[in-house]
């Protein structure tokens, strides 16, 4: 890594989902970016299908975090209308079309190495959903979280099928966690 390297890459945070800590600067991260995004309206966008056990993580977190209404906390991406990859594109026009100037945090699992599953990532910059899986689709988000729910490198799809629901769903929890005292506590300064 060179000195300029240290200006020009977005700043990314990693911490498992049992570390109260980690979980602390994660939030705390969080808050910084939505107070950067001013008053611009703020949408998560929850990615995944809920016919892959590995790849529900999306639209578990849309659907805890719709189920809390808060206010103009826009939500896409739950278990009873999930956004994937083949409506993503739609999703993402209907954004477009319904909102001047978002600022949109995408969410999506993600497969990585063995000591990381488990592990709840923040970072600037889009997201390149389907990546793991070797799909083509457009990157999303000004920041995005990803949650490791699984080994990757080989078998992909088959890996997110055998996936642990109980992993999954505490990961779900702790992000939705994140997300609604983020949102809340940056409102409410």
């Amino acid at each position: 890594m060179n000195l300029l390297s240290v200006f020009t890459e977005p700043q990314k945070l990693k911490a498992h989902m049992e570390d109260d800590s980690g979980l602390a600067k994660l939030e705390g991260r969080l808050i910084h970016l939505l107070r950067s995004a001013g008053s611009r309206p703020t949408i998560i966008l929850c990615i995944g299908t809920d016919r892959s056990t590995g790849d529900s993580l999306g639209p578990l977190i849309g659907t805890h975090l719709n189920r809390l209404s808060l206010p103009q906390l826009h939500i896409y991406g739950t278990l009873d209308q999930p956004v994937h990859a083949v409506n993503l594109v739609e999703h993402l026009g209907l954004i477009e079309r319904s909102f001047i100037n978002p600022y949109i945090i995408a969410i999506d699992a993600c497969l990585g190495k063995l000591d990381s599953v488990g592990c709840i990532t923040l970072a600037e910059g889009p997201l390149r959903p389907g990546a793991g899986v070797h799909k083509d689709l457009p990157a999303v988000g000004e920041a995005h979280l990803t949650g490791i729910v699984n080994v990757g490198g080989f078998m992909e799809y088959m890996v997110l099928q055998n996936t642990r629901l109980s992993l999954v769903w505490h990961m779900a929890e702790s992000i939705s966690s994140i997300i609604s005292r983020a949102y809340i506590r940056n409102r409410c300064s």
